[in-house]
């Protein structure tokens, strides 16, 4: 999709309102679902790869938070 094929807000503070809408949707999105992968077992670099991340990168983002939620974690 290209940004002509985006309807266009009238306003500039609703369209960026909908884009920050839409990060902390997919931010949530993808919580839930690095959580349910890590409690199916898969590793650091498996979360990583299928988001396109490093693992480092996956595991400071969720790393605290899935410790705090309970989830076991694997080492690799």
């Amino acid at each position: 999709m290209s940004a002509d094929e985006i309807p266009a807000s009238q306003e500039p503070a609703d369209a960026l309102a909908a884009v920050a809408a839409l990060r902390r949707l997919a931010d949530q999105i993808e919580d839930a679902a690095v959580e349910q992968a890590m409690r199916a077992g898969w590793s650091w670099p498996q979360v990583a790869e299928a988001l396109g991340v490093t693992r480092q990168a996956v595991h400071k983002k969720h790393a605290k938070r899935l410790i705090a939620a309970g989830v076991k974690l694997r080492r690799r």
